[in-house]
């Protein structure tokens, strides 16, 4: 073998070594199986579950931006993550569903409470799995990310440029997370 490509394997293996080990210095892994799904919950390191596993794809961020739609607040108080409507949402963290139903801008929501914390997920879907009161484990399946569109809301003033009634202030399916600490907002990303 001659230097040139030996300093081409030894580039490669430097380039892809700390890829394929890094991503797991900084996290625990929970195996959840419900409903017939084997999903891998990643625990980030103040021990939060990643929301939606599979997708990390964030797609509006919290803080101030452009509204994307009519009734969507130019101040995003949490973190839009894009996902196919179906797409299983897992607990964050042990807690008490403290809400579910049709939440405004929210669109369908569940409220997942625990300590100071109150966690939303919205846009979900409206076949809600979960109950207000159940006591809910880390990593559980408590939702599914909703359809983009909703029909017999009582109450719904979103709607898309074509007139179809959205599922809250939304243009397309994801999950909006949302996190209150004593009931203020808060950077969900602090937390992952």
């Amino acid at each position: 073998m001659n230097f040139s490509n030996f300093f081409i394997i030894l580039f490669i293996i430097l380039l892809f070594f700390p890829c394929i080990f890094i991503p797991f210095a900084y996290s625990d892994e929970l195996n959840i199986t419900k409903d017939d799904s084997n999903l891998s919950i990643i625990l980030s390191e103040h021990g939060f579950a990643w929301p939606i596993p599979g997708y990390t794809k964030i797609t509006s961020p919290f803080g101030k931006r452009t509204s994307p739609t009519a009734g969507a607040s130019s101040f995003h108080k949490g973190l839009d993550i894009g996902a196919p409507e179906g797409t299983s949402l897992v607990a964050v963290n042990d807690g008490k569903i403290s809400y579910i139903g049709f939440l405004g801008g929210g669109g369908y929501t569940i409220t997942l409470s625990f300590d100071d914390f109150k966690i939303t997920y919205c846009h979900v879907s409206p076949n809600f799995i979960v109950s207000v009161g159940d006591t809910i484990k880390q990593g559980e399946i408590i939702g599914h990310v909703g359809p983009k569109y909703v029909y017999g809301v009582p109450g719904n003033t979103y709607k898309d440029s074509s007139g179809r009634p959205t599922n809250g202030a939304t243009t397309g399916c994801h999950l909006h997370l949302g996190f209150r600490i004593n009931n203020e907002y808060v950077d969900p990303m602090d937390y992952f």
